[in-house]
């Protein structure tokens, strides 16, 4: 007579370190090496350089972040549609214009020419959103139109001059500290939780990773994919104008000279860094935080090291080729395993 015996769990029978261990499979994902990447740029700055790592640049680095970081996490929640949204910068170069002469040309109350710009700009995204699902227009297109025409009517408005006068709303909102922690870096902070939390904890959030993966496959498993992508859009357009908003109490003056302009390449590199596949379908919040971090870590670090400014696009130019480079290798190891 045999004894028949139960099939072995998962993990029993197998020699110690026969399948990946749990710190490997750590190891391997992409967050892990853009954080550690921080850590490295960051020790080494800081040993080079001890003011760098002092209260004032540090306070300094947390307010170019929270802006940076806020259009990186809408180019991310776009990117991971399977779309690019090349209008973030011109945007929000556009919303501190237009922010300034609704508050000093038209008299508007601060917080009333907050609202309307924040509107003005979710419709945006909400035409991006609406050309791209209804009309199939390749989101490279749409958007590069919209980061024309952003860029010509901030010079429309301003005629090549600054406004000045501002409320100093935007100063409380954009130069205020709360417990010598910046207040944009709290306003960052409290977005990346959000969006965190949308991504990772709900069923629209795996949705948005659905589509982006397989947009046909998502469709047949009933899934709405175009209402998920005009919101991603429509929130991209959105923290484009929440970024302004920061942006226009730090410098407090409404200046077309050169704000927001390439930006949006910022974002998509600190997208990519941090594991977003350009594709769509794959990225994390904690890799598209952890890749705004570098890049303001070296871009910082450039300056303190007074390294010649026109150095700096060399070395972003450089990073971000091989994010690239890095993500189309990860994609077809991913293949091949499939």
């Amino acid at each position: 007579m045999t004894t028949e015996t139960a099939p072995a769990r998962p993990g029993e029978g197998t020699r110690p370190g026969a399948g990946p261990s749990r710190l490997r499979r750590l190891a391997e994902t992409p967050e892990a090496g853009v954080v550690a990447a921080c850590v490295v740029v960051f020790a080494a700055l800081a040993l080079t350089k001890p003011s760098f790592a002092g209260p004032v640049n540090l306070q300094g680095m947390g307010f170019d972040l929270a802006q940076y970081g806020l259009i990186a996490i809408g180019e991310s929640l776009v990117i991971l549609t399977g779309g690019i949204d090349l209008s973030v910068g011109a945007l929000l170069g556009t919303g501190v214009i237009l922010m300034s002469w609704l508050n000093v040309r038209a008299g508007l109350p601060a917080p009333l020419a907050v609202v309307i710009v924040l509107a003005l700009t979710g419709l945006v995204g909400l035409v991006h959103g609406l050309a791209v699902t209804r009309l199939r227009m390749p989101p490279f297109v749409v958007t590069l139109v919209t980061y024309t025409v952003a860029q010509g009517v901030t010079l429309a408005v301003t005629s090549g001059t600054s406004i000045t006068g501002i409320s100093g709303f935007f100063g409380d909102l954009g130069q205020t500290y709360l417990a010598q922690v910046p207040v944009p870096l709290v306003i960052f902070a409290v977005v990346a939780v959000a969006a965190w939390f949308f991504l990772e904890r709900t069923f629209a959030g795996r949705q948005v990773y659905a589509v982006g993966g397989n947009a046909e496959a998502a469709r047949l498993a009933g899934i709405r994919g175009d209402r998920r992508v005009v919101a991603m859009y429509v929130t991209s357009s959105l923290l484009s104008g929440c970024a302004a908003v920061l942006v226009l109490g730090r410098m407090g003056v409404g200046s077309a000279s050169g704000v927001g302009v390439g930006w949006e390449l910022s974002a998509i590199a600190a997208a990519v860094i941090g594991g977003v596949s350009l594709v769509g379908g794959q990225g994390r919040i904690l890799g598209i935080v952890a890749g705004t971090v570098l890049l303001e870590l070296i871009n910082n670090g450039l300056t303190t090291l007074q390294i010649n400014s026109n150095y700096t696009n060399i070395v972003l130019g450089c990073v971000l080729g091989l994010a690239i480079t890095a993500d189309r290798l990860r994609a077809r190891r991913v293949a091949r395993r499939r």
